[in-house]
């Protein structure tokens, strides 16, 4: 194909050569196509005319008014579908090769003659007005912790003026997750908006909380902190667009920082939260201007935070001194059992309150169909029943570190009749005499390949714990002598 350049070419060369024939093949082209454009003057693209008819014949037609009329009726059939249909109603009458074609004429008819497309409207922030939030999950990360797979989400809190942004890390689209995000966000900030604006939040009304209750919580929560709330359309993320689209910037920024970092694993979640939290404090670094215009715009905080926990009464501890909590168990202690107790649920943990005091804090599960089983809790009777514990349903629950997994492995190799009672006696010890402890003569015992029974570790928990006597101290004197002579060489060099 010829090329403007090519033709240009030809045309300066062909003022200064004698031959067509030499100009042409100077200028990289057939002698014929050379005479062509000097004879005409023109550039390929001044010649060139726009190709508006067709090569063959369009093969559907005769079919194109009944495929018209379906779209109109359905515009959301794709050509792929309505081609197969096609296929099967004229049997051999069309190709699979002619789908290209079909899916080509469609597109034609939807910018022609099709519905209206929904029309974005960009919006104007002011300064203070309204603030954005929504869920977004961050396992596609890869995050580890301790090299177990992190699953979680971070609430996301962004003021749409500035694109200032902060997280919280929480598990569950729950309204305790909402509320210490939204509260922490505020709190963080020291000022409060006019407006949030959320989704529709359907993920957040849990399985054992109603609408009603979700959103009466919901409005009491703004209510205290004098925010007017805005929800947008179902099925419509788009009409929250700030968030979502900062969501997308703040994980590329994430995962950008993990590459730098170098790997994905984190001794713990609070190192975690501090690498988000530098992450967050970067990308908020070059929104200072417009963040400062809105901090003096934005409304004081009330005293103190709204309560960011739901109560759940009346739970009665069941025989197996276990409650259950969101379609998990957790155990309480066995003097609790046929009591009714009340639980208060937090992002991360939980508290068990009876007769108006708190009696425990439990880590909170995330998930459902879990456990979380404290030894504490059972094992004053679990010691007087050992046998329960070979088919105990929680019994994985009852090792509460690898060192005592080492240490129940030992007894069934080496005792294995009495594996059972020996580990229950020294969990009992972990109960009494303290889990860090009992752990480390565990491994003294392991390393000096000692009989590990109970009796064994309780006499090294001892060992560890007995006072030292008290030694003599001795305390020498110095020599007057040598005092003597230090007053004699400073009479001397005075």
């Amino acid at each position: 194909m010829v090329t403007d350049q090519q033709v240009r070419r030809l045309f300066m060369i062909n003022e200064t050569e004698n031959s067509k024939t030499t100009a042409a093949a100077k200028a990289g082209m057939d002698t014929k196509t050379a005479r062509k454009y000097i004879k005409s003057g023109k550039l390929p693209s001044q010649i060139k005319c726009n190709h508006d008819w067709r090569t063959r014949q369009d093969p559907f037609d005769k079919d194109w008014s009944y495929i018209a009329d379906i779209l109109q009726i359905n515009p959301g059939l794709e050509a792929k579908t309505i081609f197969e249909y096609l296929q099967s109603a004229n049997p051999g009458g069309y190709q699979d090769s002619q789908l290209r074609t079909l899916q080509r004429k469609i597109k034609q008819w939807r910018a022609a003659e099709g519905p209206a497309k929904e029309v974005f409207f960009p919006q104007i922030h002011y300064p203070g007005e309204l603030c954005a939030s929504d869920f977004t999950h961050m396992s596609s990360l890869g995050i580890t912790i301790q090299r177990e797979l992190f699953n979680h989400l971070i609430y996301h809190f962004v003021l749409t003026y500035s694109n200032w942004e902060t997280f919280t890390i929480c598990y569950s689209e729950s309204f305790e997750s909402l509320s210490a995000g939204l509260q922490n966000a505020l709190w963080e900030l020291g000022r409060a908006p006019e407006r949030h604006r959320s989704d529709r939040m359907s993920a957040a009304v849990n399985k054992d909380c109603n609408p009603e209750t979700f959103t009466r919580n919901y409005q009491s929560l703004l209510r205290h902190y004098d925010i007017k709330p805005e929800r947008t359309n179902v099925r419509s993320p788009h009409e929250n667009g700030d968030v979502e689209s900062s969501h997308r910037h703040f994980k590329r920024a994430v995962s950008q920082a993990l590459m730098m970092r170098g790997n994905k694993n984190f001794t713990s979640i609070a190192e975690y939260e501090k690498f988000l939290r530098k992450t967050a404090e970067q990308l908020n670094a070059g929104r200072n201007q417009r963040f400062q215009e809105e901090l003096n715009v934005l409304r004081g905080l009330p005293a103190r935070r709204f309560n960011d926990y739901k109560d759940i009464d009346n739970i009665k501890v069941g025989k197996s001194s276990t409650i259950h909590l969101q379609h998990n168990t957790y155990s309480v202690h066995s003097r609790l059992i046929g009591e009714k107790v009340r639980a208060r649920i937090y992002v991360e943990y939980i508290e068990i309150w009876y007769a108006q005091k708190m009696v425990d804090r439990i880590a909170r599960l995330s998930g459902t169909n879990k456990n979380r089983i404290n030894y504490r809790h059972i094992i004053d009777w679990l010691v007087r029943k050992p046998g329960a514990f070979e088919n105990y349903r929680y019994k994985e629950e009852l090792f509460p570190s690898s060192c005592f997994r080492m240490a129940y492995d030992w007894l069934r190799s080496n005792m294995t009749l009495q594996a059972n009672r020996q580990y229950v006696r020294i969990l009992y010890c972990a109960a009494k005499e303290g889990q860090t402890v009992t752990e480390n003569a565990i491994r003294h015992l392991l390393k000096q390949d000692k009989e590990l029974i109970a009796l064994n570790v309780q006499q090294q928990i001892d060992e560890q714990s007995r006072i030292p006597a008290v030694t003599d101290v001795v305390v020498e004197s110095n020599s007057l002598e040598s005092y003597d002579e230090l007053l004699e060489e400073v009479v001397c060099h005075g």
